[in-house]
């Protein structure tokens, strides 16, 4: 059965962006040191065997592409695909489509990219169907945030980056009630400390 999970680079005080993200300034206006968010996928020696470019540090390769490989599809909200400049046309993952969760239209969707504007019940039902026995990658806080409040998350992997950003856009948003996590793994790479966790149901 897929599983469901979310995995985003975070600043210690839990930021992914600095202040005022958009399509041109994607890590925030004024707030250059949040791109430090993202350099652990470029300053290492190792491969990634998933994504093209990215030579991450021999730890983070190994963590990086066993989470990357299990993905069938993708799940984005409208922010995160407005901030990422809607990727291009493409994914944020090499093979898997995408799923666009908005109650607005998307004009520009290409063959990898579609629309369920029924909400994040119907959009992770339809990803999971498109992605077989794979797993469902969620991208963004506001969308994992409504994911956790349907209770359809099964992990939260967390890339934590040893930075305080001091403000910007918060990964987690306010949630109706508490969520129980069971750590199953950390692993301490250059950089970053990669933060496995499941949702305890």
């Amino acid at each position: 059965m897929s599983k469901v999970f979310s995995s985003h680079a975070v600043s210690v005080d839990g930021y992914i962006s600095g202040r005022k993200p958009d399509g041109e300034h994607t890590f925030g206006r004024g707030l250059g040191e949040a791109s430090m968010l993202f350099n652990w996928y470029n300053d290492g020696d190792t491969p990634s065997k998933v994504f093209d470019g990215f030579r991450l540090s021999a730890p983070s390769a190994q963590f990086f592409d066993l989470i990357a490989d299990r993905v069938g599809a993708a799940v984005a909200g409208r922010t995160t695909y407005e901030h990422s400049g809607h990727w291009g046309g493409d994914s944020p993952h090499p093979t898997a489509p995408l799923i666009l969760v908005s109650h607005r239209s998307a004009p520009k969707l290409s063959s990898k990219q579609t629309l369920i504007t029924t909400g994040i019940e119907d959009a992770i039902a339809a990803a999971k169907k498109v992605a077989g026995d794979k797993d469902v990658a969620l991208m963004g806080g506001g969308l994992l945030t409504s994911a956790l409040e349907a209770d359809l998350v099964d992990e939260v992997i967390l890339h934590q980056v040893p930075i305080l950003l001091g403000g910007g856009h918060s990964f987690f948003q306010e949630l109706p009630k508490h969520v129980r996590l069971r750590l199953l793994e950390v692993i301490a790479a250059p950089g970053v400390t990669h933060l496995h966790y499941e949702v305890i149901r």
